[in-house]
Formats: C-alpha cells, sequence, structure tokens
C-alpha cells in the first residue's frame, strides 16, 4: 500500500498586534523599522496610535505607506539641507513684529498642516474615516489642561496638533480648543488601541541617557526640547507602570540623536535596526 504523504504542520495563525508610536523629534524615525519588520511577518496592525512624530507616521502608514516607501522617503527629504530650510521657510506662519504682540504667533513658528504636505510623499486622506487602518491622534488641550484623542473627523489638523510643539510649530484650532503637542499628556499612547488585541508593540523613542559624555551648555531651543523629553520620559514610565502585560514596549538605541536631528536619518535607521529582531521575537512568542 502506498504512503501517504506527511502533512506540513500547519501554520500558526498571525496574532492581531497593535502598534503605538511615540513622540521623541527625529529620533522617531526609528518608527519605520518596527513597520517594516511587521510587513517582514505580513503583518498589518490592527490598529495604531500616535503622539507627534509617531501620529506623523502612524498616520502616513494608516494611509497606505509601507515602511520601505517612508524608508525611502525619509532619507530623501532630508538629504539636501537647503531644500528643506526651503520647504520650512515657506511654511512659516509668523512675522518679526510677532515678537513684540501677544497671543501664539512668533516669527519662527511653522504651519503643521503646510509642513505635512511639503515633507510627506503624499497628503494625508481627508478624513480619519478614510484610512486603511484605524488610527489614533492625540494632542494636548493647551486650556483645558487635558489629554485629546483624535479618530474621526479631519485627519490632518489632527496630525498637526499632535505635533505643535511650542515655539517650532503654530498650535492648532480645533472644535473650539487650542491644541498643542500631544507629548506633554501622552508620550507613548498604549491605553489609545484596543485592549483586547493579542499584542501591542510600543515604541518608546523618547530616549534615554546619553552615551556620548557630551558636556557642553545646550542653546536655548535645544534645552527647552531636552528638557521636555526628560518629562516625556518620566510620563511615560508613569504609565507604563500600570500598562497591561500584553503591551510590549521596544526602545530604539536613539538616545544620542538630538530631536531635531532629522538630516541623520540615516544614522538613525541604522541605530534602530535590532528593533527588527526583536519585533519578530515578540511576535514568535504571541503566535
Amino acid at each position: 500500500m502506498p504512503r501517504r504523504p506527511a502533512r506540513a504542520p500547519a501554520r500558526r495563525p498571525l496574532p492581531s498586534v497593535g502598534l503605538v508610536l511615540g513622540g521623541g523629534g527625529a529620533r522617531g524615525l526609528a518608527h519605520i523599522v518596527v513597520i517594516e519588520a511587521l510587513e517582514e511577518l505580513g503583518i498589518r496592525p490592527a490598529m495604531v496610535a500616535g503622539t507627534s512624530i509617531g501620529a506623523i507616521i502612524g498616520a502616513a502608514h494608516a494611509a497606505g505607506l509601507s515602511g520601505k516607501d517612508l524608508r525611502r522617503h525619509a532619507l530623501a527629504a532630508f538629504r539636501d539641507r537647503t531644500e528643506v530650510m526651503s520647504r520650512l521657510f515657506t511654511a512659516r506662519v509668523g512675522k518679526l513684529s510677532d515678537l513684540f504682540s501677544q497671543g501664539l504667533g512668533n516669527p519662527l513658528q511653522v504651519d503643521g498642516e503646510m509642513v505635512l504636505r511639503h515633507f510627506l510623499p503624499r497628503p494625508l486622506p481627508e478624513t480619519f474615516e478614510t484610512l486603511a487602518i484605524p488610527f489614533r491622534a492625540i494632542a494636548t488641550d493647551f486650556y483645558g489642561l487635558s489629554r485629546v484623542e483624535m479618530a474621526t473627523g479631519p485627519l490632518s489638523s489632527a496630525v498637526a496638533a499632535s505635533m505643535a510643539l511650542p515655539w517650532l510649530v503654530r498650535p492648532v484650532m480645533r472644535e473650539g480648543l487650542v491644541l498643542m503637542d500631544g507629548g506633554a499628556v501622552d508620550p507613548l499612547p498604549v491605553r489609545s488601541v484596543d485592549p483586547g488585541l493579542d499584542l501591542v508593540i510600543a515604541v518608546d523613542v523618547t530616549g534615554g541617557v546619553r552615551q556620548s559624555g557630551e558636556t557642553r551648555a545646550p542653546g536655548p531651543v535645544e534645552a527647552m526640547l531636552g528638557l521636555s523629553m526628560i518629562m516625556q520620559q518620566a510620563l511615560t514610565e508613569a504609565r507604563l507602570a500600570a500598562a497591561p502585560a500584553h503591551v510590549r514596549v521596544l526602545r530604539p538605541p536613539v538616545q544620542d540623536f538630538r530631536i531635531l536631528d532629522f538630516f541623520k536619518a540615516k544614522a538613525i535607521l541604522a541605530a534602530a535596526e535590532p528593533l527588527r529582531g526583536q519585533v519578530m521575537s515578540l511576535v514568535d512568542q504571541t503566535a
């Protein structure tokens, strides 16, 4: 009697994965490596949540851009310093007289929605509802002193609000609120994803202790942004202490990059490469 061919072992189903992308300026380019790793495993996140740079990359991915698309564009967009400065200049909203007036304006600020149009490879969809992946963006209600989670309505203004760092990006008026950088209230929004998912991968890029041994005094803008990251790091640790067990945090070794080091995109992506293996290990443990 002929022997029956052995059956191939059944493939384990892939876990449902939520992706949480934190704020951290240029360090957040490390998020791209995590997206690439999930794609290599054949996983599309069931939900994405993001703050600041995490909201930018998260919205772009939820709109259909792959990790490779994002990598290619990041390397191209920050190759030419002169071109970048030209784009930022055209997005500027302030004027010199704003330095001597009251209000939210100043001559250094840029319009967040214009920045998104200038620096993303293609325009974001008009609304959250048209995204390929459910997405949440986090901002801060400046006068209400509270966290705002956006999941419906206009998308571009929500992402612009989430990235509205003081003195750099103009606050966003949305639904009667003045919204600013979400990192002030929730730098790593793990509570914004469905608790019923098998695995939540949260990528914390607030940084840590620098290994460079640098001792020079920072400039005013660098000091302001650096202190903001220190506060966000403390807030993240406090929030994660109460996170459920299926939330797993990845921290790429990008602490030696400054918040505005976008011209070091290639080096940041290279430093984040260990995330690729870490993502694969987490998925394997969960499947």
